[in-house]
């Protein structure tokens, strides 16, 4: 499966239709776990009176900057990724709802370092794209300035969630790999935890899987009876699974802090 087709469809219809982008962003609350545990994350580091000068690395969407920003009124946000259109339609996005508070630039982040330094950066489910990860992870940490966080979401080596789509460069981390990787560039590790347990791969399967294969074969007009059907229980299992202290888990979030 390639998702890079579904998201640059998703992607013009944003444009041709900009309403649309909230409702994107609260859909991708409502399915996507990982999303939810990053949140998390954002919240636990960071009180609402904080200033927030946020590094999105890869940004994709934007969501995750539109939610600092949105939720932290002092807050400013820098975002790279290979995509400039998408980019560049958050920016015309940014400039009526938080004008003068966001800037980006197309970058490779295995070869790009900000001029400017940040508190926060996040790497959400952007590392298992990128082939030369050490060079990305040093360039990270040179991005952010001492005692700066980095919260970081992909994919783990277990089982074969990471090998549902072939635009992965790897199948997923090894948890301990990566954990080893962040400490010998400098990174102190706040917290490293397996994300997607059993209740949370259940979900994945429901929510994202079943329907992506659905969406393959044309089956458009099904997926809202779909979602109305097996939503209550995905959101049972979502809950779950971030409340569960997983031993294992096909997704790997790390919390790392620039000393």
């Amino acid at each position: 499966m390639e998702y890079d087709p579904l998201k640059n469809r998703l992607a013009k219809a944003i444009n041709m239709f900009p309403a649309l982008r909230k409702f994107v962003y609260i859909a991708f609350n409502i399915i996507f776990l990982r999303q939810r545990y990053v949140l998390k994350e954002i919240r636990n580091l960071f009180r609402e009176t904080d200033k927030i000068n946020l590094y999105d690395a890869g940004a994709g969407f934007c969501q995750y900057t539109d939610f600092i920003l949105s939720h932290w009124q002092q807050a400013t946000a820098f975002a790279t990724d290979l995509k400039t259109d998408y980019l560049k339609s958050f920016s015309a996005y940014a400039d009526i709802y938080y004008p003068d508070r966001f800037n980006y630039k197309t970058a490779d982040l295995q070869i790009y370092t900000p001029k400017q330094k940040f508190n926060l950066a996040l790497a959400i489910d952007i590392m298992e794209h990128i082939e030369d990860d050490v060079s990305a992870l040093k360039n990270l940490y040179n991005a952010l300035e001492k005692k700066g966080y980095l919260i970081l979401s992909t994919p783990s080596n277990l089982k074969d969630a990471a090998k549902f789509t072939s635009e992965h460069i790897r199948a997923g981390y090894n948890k301990k790999e990566l954990e080893n990787k962040l400490q010998q560039i400098g990174f102190h590790i706040v917290k490293s935890s397996y994300t997607y347990g059993t209740y949370g791969a259940l979900s994945w399967k429901l929510l994202i899987k079943i329907p992506l294969q659905l969406i393959a074969e044309k089956f458009y007009p099904l997926l809202p009876f779909y979602y109305l059907l097996v939503y209550p229980l995905a959101e049972i299992l979502m809950r779950l699974d971030m409340k569960t202290d997983n031993k294992m888990g096909t997704g790997i979030l790390i919390v790392a802090q620039k000393p």
